[in-house]
């Protein structure tokens, strides 16, 4: 069975107050180096589709604030949130 996409992804993105608010659905189709781009901006909630060309790392900046989208690789995103946690964790100890 031949793929029909390379690469799929569906995150939801943060402001610049690390709050969720914002969303980007990329699809980049097998034997393609454009990206199917469909976002809303977490800073101005503005919605667009755009299909820029597919690099690593992958980013997307707003055509109304300007706003940079930064796409990590999923796996470094949850490295970084756990030493969030572990740190968050030792803070409260070490205050107890």
């Amino acid at each position: 069975m031949e793929r029909k996409y390379r690469f799929v992804s569906n995150r939801v993105l943060k402001n610049k107050a690390e709050e969720e608010a914002g969303r980007m659905r990329i699809l980049v189709r097998t034997g393609s180096d454009t990206a199917e781009v469909d976002y809303e901006c977490p800073e101005c909630s503005f919605k667009e589709h755009i299909e820029p060309e597919w690099r690593r790392p992958f980013s997307v900046r707003c055509s109304k604030c300007s706003f940079n989208m930064k796409l990590p690789k999923l796996r470094d995103e949850m490295k970084r949130e756990k030493n969030k946690e572990k740190r968050k964790r030792r803070e409260m100890q070490s205050n107890v």
